[in-house]
């Protein structure tokens, strides 16, 4: 998503408190199985680049063990997918449908994959919150999460950077949360920007932008926290930090708590440690950031990373055991923890340019293969499950440069940017020849993606339509509100509302705050909807924009997390995706516009026009169609059969 769903200080609070397969099988001793996983890396374009003799490694596997599709979730989104990789249910049975869902008793979004519940117990003395019991993150995820049945048998597993798995699952011998890891302010990645300057930049991130005058040579700034768990006023805990800036030369020092780095313009900090003091004696909040000096003269900019939670002292967990995310940050330096590090939005405001991001992503590339050449060397057997998710997120914010036919291509602006998706394609190939080097023969090794990419070219407002349909009433009166979600829709005189990417929710009586759709209306809406949505076809093109919608009671073969998901799920046709303003249930006046942002490659569309890819470095022993069916078959090469044991 492009939009966080905040949880405030419900993180800081939680932090200071204090199913299975057949049994009976014959696990073989010795057994290593390495799965990579490259998210977002795409069938179709990796097929052209092994046939191009680009990817040799790769090339490599797919002459011993095959080169095939892999068929993504409904919808093919990233946390969806990999709940279905690592629970071989469907979202109806584990329970994730989309970055976020709604609680229909209040219609407000929150994160899919994490809940996170203060302390229960407060003893509260004037202006103070003093909780006498512990606050929890849970992970929402339902399903047995493959990797235990290898545990239960004595095979080590190693799962590392897992989506959709933080909190993690505690069922592995080793594990580092991924994606669904938020920052310190408990979002998925909150930066910040210090300018010397009043103009705010051209994009709309008023919590992110700080400007202050220079005084003799100093800019100070503060790096903002979570309010603070102990007080009940909603005052935030801040790090100040100090900028000397030389008047001469375009260098700067930063001094934070104790430590201090020199840039140059251009330059990138290490992670330096940030010390949050909070007011209740002796408690302390530990976090890490980095900078990047944009420019020095005549007018300071400086960007910090969204400010994350510190490896060393991780305020809550991230790894399992508890120490390992610190052993690991020890043996290879700190690292980001936040689970989606690449900062596409720092690119979407402005604050980067298209040089700034790719550094940036590189250095979060960097990271991951630092830690799996660590990984790698005390590897003896068992599993080790990597995730990549740096092609994902470029690819993203870089498909446009490689499609003439997309709205945001540039010819002359892009050249020199139309290989950056494919080099990292090039760069993943390198990977696993490190890997198979490493390994041998022995070892079974198999590269994975959850889905593949295309271009975003044009944007369909899913609740414009709805209210041009009669489906969704917005009160003129408060069309204008600034509710961040639904501004002014009247949800007494609505019927079907969007929210996420994909989905489409009934207001169903009896199940939302205010629902008005009869239980018994429901399949004739919902069929109504679906017959519209397919006759939908582009002005400009003609095409169509909806390639298919899925009816939940028919999408999802697993019933037991039904209820949370959409009604319908609106696969849409290549090219064409949800706008962002319908994804948090806004209306807007255009029902179609040109996609002209810099996030122009996407894959929330229908699932068949998005596969992911499945390599091996040998037949395996179990079939693989899906990602359903991918545990099951890394189980099968330890001998392990029957997952998952039972369907509901």
């Amino acid at each position: 998503m492009t939009r966080n769903v905040r949880l405030r200080s419900l993180f800081v609070a939680a932090a200071l408190a204090a199913g299975g397969c057949e049994r009976g099988d014959e696990v073989a001793p010795g057994t290593r199985v390495v799965v990579l996983g490259f998210d977002g890396m795409d069938y179709a374009l990796t097929g052209r680049l092994l046939e191009e003799g680009k990817l040799p490694h790769l090339a490599r596997l797919a002459a011993a063990g095959g080169f095939q599709p892999l068929a993504t979730s409904v919808p093919p989104q990233s946390p969806v997918a990999w709940s279905d990789f690592i629970t071989g249910l469907d979202a109806g049975g584990h329970g994730i449908f989309d970055f976020v869902h709604r609680d229909p008793a209040t219609m407000f979004p929150y994160l899919s994959t994490t809940r996170t519940e203060p302390p229960s117990r407060v003893l509260r003395l004037g202006n103070w919150r003093l909780p006498l019991s512990g606050g929890r993150v849970t992970l929402l995820r339902y399903g047995t999460p493959f990797w235990q049945a290898l545990e239960e048998r004595g095979v080590p597993a190693w799962i590392m950077r897992m989506p959709a798995n933080f909190p993690p699952s505690g069922k592995a011998s080793r594990e580092l949360s991924g994606m669904g890891t938020p920052d310190i302010l408990g979002t998925y990645g909150t930066f910040s920007f210090y300018t010397t300057s009043r103009e705010p930049p051209p994009s709309d991130f008023a919590t992110q932008f700080h400007s202050a005058p220079l005084e003799d040579g100093v800019f100070r700034g503060k790096l903002r926290g979570p309010p603070d768990p102990f007080r009940g006023d909603g005052v935030e805990l801040t790090a100040d930090f100090t900028v000397y800036v030389d008047r001469e030369r375009p260098v700067t020092k930063i001094v934070l708590g104790e430590t201090e780095a020199l840039l140059m313009e251009g330059e990138w900090s290490d992670w330096l440690p940030v010390t949050f003091e909070l007011s209740f004696p002796l408690q302390k909040l530990s976090a890490a950031v980095r900078f990047h000096l944009i420019q020095a003269l005549p007018q300071l900019e400086l960007y910090a990373t969204p400010v994350n939670l510190d490896p060393l002292r991780p305020p809550m967990p991230i790894s399992t055991p508890s120490r390992f995310a610190g052993e690991l940050a020890g043996a290879t330096g700190r690292f980001y923890t936040q689970g989606m590090p690449e900062d596409t939005k720092a690119l979407t405001a402005g604050v980067f340019d298209r040089d700034d991001f790719l550094t940036q992503a590189a250095i979060t590339a960097a990271e991951n293969r630092r830690q799996l050449h660590f990984l790698l060397s005390r590897f003896r057997r068992g599993l080790l499950f990597y995730y990549f998710g740096h092609i994902d997120q470029v690819s993203h914010m870089f498909w446009a440069p490689r499609d003439p036919g997309h709205p945001a291509h540039d010819p002359v602006a892009d050249a020199r940017y139309v290989a950056v998706v494919e080099n990292l394609y090039i760069q993943a190939d390198s990977i696993v020849g490190e890997v198979l080097a490493r390994l041998g023969g022995d070892a079974t090794v198999m590269v994975m993606s959850d889905h593949g990419f295309t271009s975003w070219k044009r944007a369909f407002n899913l609740n414009t339509f709805l209210a041009r349909r009669g489906y969704l009433a917005v009160d003129g009166a408060r069309s204008d509100s600034a509710a961040a979600y639904f501004p002014g829709v009247d949800w007494s005189r609505t019927q079907a509302y969007g929210l996420g990417l994909n989905g489409l929710y009934l207001n169903l009586r009896g199940r939302e705050r205010f629902g008005s759709v009869p239980p018994d209306q429901r399949r004739l809406i919902a069929g109504e909807l679906s017959a519209a949505l397919l006759r939908v076809t582009d002005p400009a093109t003609g095409a169509p924009v909806v390639a298919r919608v899925y009816h939940r009671d028919q999408a999802y073969r697993d019933t037991g997390q039904l209820e949370t998901g959409p009604d319908l799920i609106v696969g849409y046709a290549a090219g064409y995706r949800t706008s962002n303003e319908s994804a948090v249930g806004q209306v807007t006046a255009e029902l179609i516009t040109d996609n002209l942002s810099a996030w122009s490659g996407d894959h929330a569309m229908a699932h068949d026009a998005v596969p992911g890819i499945l390599l091996s470095s040998k037949p395996l022993r179990h079939p693989v169609t899906s990602l359903r069916d991918l545990a099951a078959a890394v189980l099968a090469e330890f001998g392990i059969q029957g997952f998952p044991a039972g369907r509901r």
